[in-house]
């Protein structure tokens, strides 16, 4: 194929490959992992105690 100046052309095509990474999976811990047979965990973040319980009505609460 010619182009207008009358120079040769070639149809190329650009390949890009992308690499996909898989997403990250978040670790899961069920509480009966961490709790055991107790109700209260403490945990330590940045020097800081948080502790974590189970209520009577099976919910989690994270205080300070």
């Amino acid at each position: 194929m010619k182009n207008t100046t009358g120079n040769l052309q070639t149809n190329r095509q650009r390949v890009v490959i992308v690499k996909l990474e898989a997403p990250s999976e978040r670790r899961r811990v069920g509480s009966d992992e961490l709790f055991g047979s107790q109700n209260e965990i403490v945990i330590e973040h940045n020097n800081e105690e948080y502790r974590l319980r189970i209520t009577s009505n099976d919910k989690l609460i994270l205080t300070k």
